[in-house]
């Protein structure tokens, strides 16, 4: 199966009153189908994946599957950094439907590149459905370097890459030599059209919780061969992009949808309310958007 092209929004778990709120998972979902998202990433890192129970996670992989009901793709995130724990979850997620795994690289304990190697084929081995990578080395302090990921995208299952390590030329050298069926995916919102001019499938995009019919456009145009436009909507949207990560991602995103109104509710702890100083800086971007009045 082919993986989606375009903007997959990263999407937040909402909470109330210390449990996931499902009527408004529900409700997001609606919404992202109406702005043109391409597809839904659930239970990654802007989703918190990290303080979700087991049970919780599972049931919200099962809830988006069934409430999406296979009209855009649905990828779960279901790595971790116990391989046989990733196992156990991503093939729960492929039981319940899901369209393809979303596999961070192993934190904490991190591992070699030959460990990397080892880690996603046993993972891999024991599914059948498309396996996207995450790279993001600033978050786990590993780097899926591109001779690794040359290796890695030789297994059938193994489809794509969420590349957020922010090195280009690496980026580059990545799209070089994977095959040409193989996707990749900018993890970072201010390097889309980059990554795209490079041979890029798309953005697996944080900003397209609040902006996600500019975020499937920017991709489009670039798909159409409207580089101008694609190029306009990149540099448009880098002041709000910036905003979004003035501190840890999800705090800002999850902060700038309650102040819409879209109510996800409070972060999890270690996570915590945003300094005031960068809260009056994300306001202003969303003025200048024209997001807020």
């Amino acid at each position: 199966m082919n993986l989606f092209t375009g903007s997959g929004v990263a999407l937040v778990t909402p909470f109330k009153d210390g449990s996931v709120n499902y009527e408004k998972l529900e409700q997001l979902l609606d919404w992202h189908l109406e702005e043109s998202t391409d597809a839904i990433v659930v239970t990654g890192t802007t989703g918190e994946a990290s303080t979700l129970t087991d049970e919780e996670h599972k049931a919200v992989i099962k809830f988006t599957v069934e409430k999406i009901n296979k009209r855009i793709p649905v990828i779960a995130g279901t790595g971790s950094n116990c391989t046989s724990h990733a196992i156990e979850m991503s093939q729960y997620a492929q039981k319940v439907g899901v369209d393809g795994l979303l596999l961070i690289t192993p934190y904490y304990n991190k591992t070699t590149q030959k460990g990397l190697i080892a880690h996603f084929h046993a993972i891999a081995d024991v599914v059948s459905i498309p396996i996207i990578l995450y790279n993001v080395p600033g978050r786990t302090g590993v780097n899926i370097l591109p001779k690794t990921l040359e290796i890695l995208s030789k297994h059938p299952n193994i489809k794509g890459i969420k590349e957020a390590s922010g090195d280009i030329s690496q980026v580059a050298e990545m799209i070089r030599i994977v095959p040409n069926d193989f996707y990749v995916y900018s993890g970072n919102d201010d390097m889309v059209v980059p990554l795209l001019s490079l041979g890029g499938h798309g953005v697996i995009s944080v900003v397209a919780n609040i902006a996600p019919k500019d975020t499937h456009l920017m991709v489009d145009y670039f798909m159409k061969k409207d580089i101008e436009k694609a190029r306009n909507l990149q540099l448009q949207m880098k002041p709000l992009i910036d905003a979004l990560f003035i501190e840890v991602n999800p705090i800002p995103i999850k902060t700038a949808m309650n102040l819409l109104g879209f109510e996800v509710g409070p972060l999890r702890l270690p996570l915590v309310d945003m300094d005031e100083d960068h809260l009056s800086i994300l306001k202003q971007r969303m003025k200048e958007y024209e997001l807020l009045k």
